[in-house]
């Protein structure tokens, strides 16, 4: 242990303390989403089934909820609804991360958590930290418990990686196939065009470039967040790709491939989003093999977005995860996400609302699930509103309360076929809305405040639930 990581190892749970009472106090704190103690939290990282548990990492900021220096937060749950925090696992204290310990993923092998990331380094000077004096280091850092560290290290530097490329290769994302080790890395190069870097290990130490997988023409300049996984014979690829023509600051989605991701023959389908809502970024995935599945987790936040959660903000944290969603796919290959099944036990109360009915709720935590059959207006707490036209299949989201929505205004999504189901839930400062079984999803944050919560579907009959 050197002096910064004992010094940081006394400081974040001390601003932990000072902050939670004014943390705890906010109405917008949420109930059943992983949320950082104090401070920022981006994006998920180290996803992961481990003893016995499922363990979340997260881009963590504690001493600055409006950003800052990144750790690794952490937190574990047996059920994917009641998440306990742990310390953090990766402080910024080593000279190939000192900047910052970037985003990455979790690999568990004979009994031991492998943390791969990226170590953020910012040198001084005249920079542009884009094509000069950022390193993007690929570190290792190693847990024989999955909750305190045993080992850090360096395994790769810039000028490691192929030639082309810009200071920004980050992410990485470590699996086994085939009795070999494989990482996928997101890339700039420098003539401005989003890439993945494919590299292979037989040691999980020591890493060669075999491939890159991009599209024939430029789709965006970089691609951050990326996750290669097989789901029932088929393999996507998703990214966060930046500098795309899309609804957001930055967009977030997947490609089906076509060939083997290892050779130069594979190819890249066509592009589809995850997300239509405001909030929604740098999601991430993982084999939960006991129970044969697919979770996705992802941060509901927006880089660099023109709105904000200030009405967090002032309460000294910020940002918070989406539900865990279980992927699957359809026939034609495009993929589907819903809420696990394990959430289904947070529902109490159930109301049945006739078409049109009004309902108040005692707070902001309900579930609706609504078969419909025709154009509908949802209306949540006299300020968001989701239509749904079904000459055009265009289900748009709307807010016209600018203190409900924190500057949001609308977004909408085509759906491939007339909609036939809505199921929405809803946290103390989140909705997240699945149309046709998850075929579109808007997440999004918004703040109606404390108290009841009124809530009425136009255009068809609706079952709520109040949630614990």
């Amino acid at each position: 242990m050197n002096a910064l990581q004992r010094d940081l190892k006394r400081l974040v749970p001390l601003a932990e303390k000072l902050g939670a009472d004014t943390v705890a106090a906010d109405c917008h704190r949420q109930h059943y989403h992983i949320q950082p103690p104090v401070g920022w939290l981006n994006d998920p990282n180290g996803l992961c089934c481990y003893d016995g548990a499922y363990h979340v990492f997260y881009q963590y900021s504690p001493f600055d909820a409006s950003g800052g220096v990144k750790h690794w937060g952490h937190v574990r749950s047996t059920d994917l609804i009641h998440w306990e925090p742990l310390p953090v696992m990766l402080y910024p204290d080593q000279p190939f991360d000192c900047h910052g310990a970037y985003s990455g993923s979790a690999l568990v092998e004979n009994g031991a958590l492998y943390l791969y990331y990226t170590g953020n380094v910012k040198h001084p000077g005249p920079y542009d930290y884009i094509t000069a004096g950022r390193g993007h280091n690929l570190c290792l850092a190693v847990s024989r418990d999955g909750v305190t560290l045993d080992s850090k290290q360096c395994l790769m530097y810039n000028r490691d990686y192929p030639s082309g490329l810009s200071c920004h290769v980050r992410d990485p994302k470590v699996f086994t196939w085939q009795g070999q080790y494989y990482m996928v890395l997101g890339a700039r190069t420098l003539t401005d065009r989003g890439e993945v870097l494919v590299l292979q290990s037989a040691d999980k130490l020591h890493w060669n470039h075999i491939n890159t997988l991009t599209t024939p023409e430029p789709f965006g300049y970089m691609w951050e967040c990326p996750d290669l996984f097989c789901l029932n014979g088929r393999w996507y690829l998703l990214v966060s790709p930046q500098g795309i023509p899309c609804q957001n600051v930055y967009g977030c989605g997947y490609f089906a491939l076509e060939g083997d991701w290892r050779t130069k023959d594979c190819t890249l389908g066509q592009f589809y989003p995850l997300d239509s809502g405001f909030d929604f970024y740098a999601p991430q995935t993982f084999a939960d093999e006991p129970h044969s599945r697919r979770i996705l987790l992802g941060w509901m936040g927006m880089p660099d977005a023109p709105y904000g959660n200030q009405a967090t903000v002032d309460c000294g944290w910020q940002h918070c995860m989406t539900l865990p969603r279980v992927l699957t796919r359809r026939a034609d290959g495009r993929l589907l996400q819903q809420p696990a099944p394990e959430l289904l036990a947070l529902r109490q109360k159930n109301t049945v609302l006739s078409p049109g009915q009004a309902h108040l709720l005692p707070s902001a935590r309900f579930a609706l699930q609504a078969p419909v059959s025709g154009s509908f207006v949802l209306h949540i707490a006299q300020g968001a509103e989701l239509h749904y036209t079904q000459p055009d299949r265009r289900c748009v989201l709307r807010f016209t309360d600018p203190v409900l929505s924190g500057g949001r205004t609308q977004r909408e999504v085509l759906l491939d076929d007339a909609c036939r189901s809505l199921d929405v839930w809803g946290d103390a400062s989140s909705l997240e809305v699945f149309l046709n079984q998850g075929e579109a999803v808007f997440s999004t944050r918004y703040y109606p405040g404390a108290g009841p919560l009124a809530i009425r579907l136009d255009g068809a009959a609706a079952s709520v639930y109040e949630l614990e």
